[in-house]
């Protein structure tokens, strides 16, 4: 009796209420001032272009990487080598892009915290080493970059800070990224480099400027930040492209499953924040390290703040009719930076923490008042079960959901199938779910809720 009431208020604990206990300490242990120093740290190389100094250990972007792998080190020391810290290379040449002034070596800065159930499976949060200034072929200069993309860098080094206290199921992956401002060279290569060793991507958070609140707009805003999501995966084939015309699914691909489920976890854990999706790729007209993880079908967001000042960015650090340009310190909001450090870090934790998701999702329902949903059942003891959600074909996130238990099939009756989207998603004894899963295939046989 009492080992069954231990066990109960083990798991009491821990989901309360369908919410992760542990989510709370996670954002009570994020550091501003920790986040400040790395910031800081990063500007002081002067430059950190990936054609700059690669030999000095005071200035360039070889001594900023290898800042950046002791740190990661010191981390990994003081949780008893829970990290596997590497560089990860590519060699680009002249004839790699218009960008490229020079042959070099694009080196990413890689710490992987194994997970203890599956540890092929991975959550990945990165944030981009270089920066530039207004030539981005000017390696010599000043590009201080503070929060293009300091910012992200150093809460990327804070988020393994802090969750390296923790186990998970899945494993997480912090990485700095090289050569974004040349081609996205650092995203590419490692995104190539998961594909080889056959990694299961959960998801991709890529954070790029995740400092600033004063845009050029004349809004000053620290509470809103944008998540930039691709609608349908880049490497779908054709049959999937010609299902869509009839069973829809135009803005359910796994990206954008992925923002979703960012936005829902930041409201559920952190009701003061305002997450914004953008249904795009990314900027008009712009790039960011998500993308070549998103061109091999990969799950990828970008975060980053609501409102830019382009004043600040990819400028030479200058006073013009009485308007500041450049990328300094004075431009990033250290407590912001924290924010938005956190929301990537509760994500982390709550996909690193989840069940895997369902796959072969079905569904069928044609002429009838009823939904069918089937999937491949997960045999796993951290299972919970699984929940069906479903949201009207307009709506942005999904609206309605019932928990239907450990089963691998569930008709929802009285619903038209055709008013609405519908998804499964796998729910874990800890309270945290796996992204929903959007059907992929039509029910061939009929059947009956068990």
């Amino acid at each position: 009796m009492k080992k069954i009431l231990f066990f109960f208020c083990l798991q009491f604990s821990v989901s309360f209420y369908g919410q992760d206990t542990r989510i709370y300490d996670i954002i009570n242990n994020v550091s501003v001032e920790r986040i400040k120093n790395d910031i800081t740290r990063l500007t002081e190389f002067g430059t950190r272009n990936t054609f700059s100094d690669t030999i000095s250990n005071k200035r360039g972007i070889g001594a900023a990487r290898r800042w950046i792998k002791s740190e990661f080190e010191t981390i990994s020391k003081n949780c008893k080598n829970c990290l596997e810290v590497f560089y990860q290379k590519d060699f680009v040449t002249t004839n790699d892009g218009e960008r490229v002034p020079k042959d070099t070596w694009i080196v990413n800065v890689v710490a992987i915290q194994k997970g203890t159930k599956y540890p092929n499976r991975y959550i990945i949060m990165s944030g981009d080493i270089d920066s530039r200034n207004s030539d981005t072929m000017d390696y010599t200069n000043d590009a201080p970059g503070a929060n293009d993309n300091a910012s992200g860098m150093a809460g990327t080094i804070e988020a393994a800070r802090v969750l390296s206290k923790y186990q998970f199921e899945n494993s997480i992956i912090y990485v700095g990224l090289s050569g974004e401002e040349q081609g996205l060279f650092g995203g590419k290569g490692f995104a190539n480099y998961a594909q080889k060793k056959e990694w299961e991507i959960i998801g991709v958070l890529n954070n790029d400027m995740i400092g600033n609140i004063e845009g050029v707009d004349g809004v000053i805003d620290n509470r809103t930040f944008r998540i930039f999501s691709e609608p349908t995966p880049a490497n779908e084939k054709e049959k999937e492209r010609n299902l869509r015309r009839f069973y829809g699914g135009e803005v359910d691909g796994n990206s954008r499953q992925l923002a979703r489920y960012i936005e829902k976890t930041t409201k559920t854990y952190m009701p003061e924040m305002n997450p914004m999706m953008i249904y795009r790729l990314d900027r008009f007209g712009r790039g960011g390290h998500h993308r070549p993880f998103n061109d091999l079908g990969f799950a990828g967001v970008r975060i980053m703040e609501a409102h830019e000042n382009y004043n600040r960015q990819h400028q030479n650090i200058r006073t013009e009719n009485g308007i500041k340009y450049g990328d300094v310190l004075e431009g990033v909001n250290f407590e912001y930076a924290k924010k938005l450090t956190t929301v990537n870090a509760i994500n982390l934790a709550a996909l690193a923490w989840a069940p895997p998701a369902p796959k072969n999702v079905q569904i069928g329902g044609i002429v009838q008042a009823n939904v069918k949903l089937k999937w491949d059942k997960i045999e796993d003891d951290i299972i919970f079960g699984y929940k069906i959600y479903w949201r009207l074909t307009t709506s942005s996130q999904w609206e309605f959901s019932r928990f239907v238990g450990k089963t691998d099939n569930f008709e929802l009756e009285g619903i038209v199938i055709d008013n609405y989207y519908f998804g499964v998603a796998t729910v874990g004894k800890n309270g945290n779910e796996s992204p929903v899963v959007f059907p992929n295939d039509i029910i061939k046989e009929t059947f009956r809720k068990r």
